[in-house]
């Protein structure tokens, strides 16, 4: 998985260190809305069952590229 130093230095905080690699890949390819940003980067949102939350996963514009990936509190599924 491709990840951005950006990526690498938030995932040391501890709400981003349990958010497990394979969580972010099942956004990556099973989003279940997607946004693209007029940066063009690429928001992608899934539900992850086991914790009963919504992952939102932010990609460059290369579209496999992870710059960010945290829970978002706001998402009620749209």
């Amino acid at each position: 998985m491709k990840t951005t130093q950006y990526f690498k230095y938030t995932r040391k905080r501890p709400d981003r260190a349990r958010i497990k690699e394979e969580w972010i890949r099942y956004v990556i390819e099973n989003p279940q809305k997607v946004v693209i940003q007029s940066d063009g980067r690429i928001r992608k949102w899934a539900k992850i069952s086991e914790v009963d939350k919504y992952l939102r996963v932010i990609l460059l514009e290369d579209g496999e590229t992870v710059h960010n990936a945290f829970f978002d509190r706001s998402f009620k599924g749209d």
